[in-house]
């Protein structure tokens, strides 16, 4: 981490279960914590990346943002595409 506030990272954190993986990313700055479920198979990097998308989309909407910026689920179901 670095002194500037503005760029202050997240934590990460990866729990395998079963045949997927729990991740897990938080901003330390905000203490907003997020999670998804993906593949082992997938790669670290995607399933990070993934969880910081939906982190900053929590945010935003949290902080007032608009939610309008992301597709919702095509199935109507209530998702969001992150």
């Amino acid at each position: 981490m670095t002194g500037d506030p503005d760029n202050e990272g997240y934590i990460i954190e990866f729990v395998p279960v079963g045949n997927a993986v729990k991740v897990s990313a938080m901003d330390p700055r905000t203490l907003t914590e997020v999670s998804i479920v993906g593949s082992v198979s997938a790669s670290k990097m995607e399933l990070q990346q993934t969880v910081i998308r939906k982190l900053h989309y929590v945010m935003k909407r949290r902080a007032g943002g608009s939610s309008d910026d992301k597709p919702s689920d095509p199935s109507g179901k209530g998702g969001i595409i992150v």
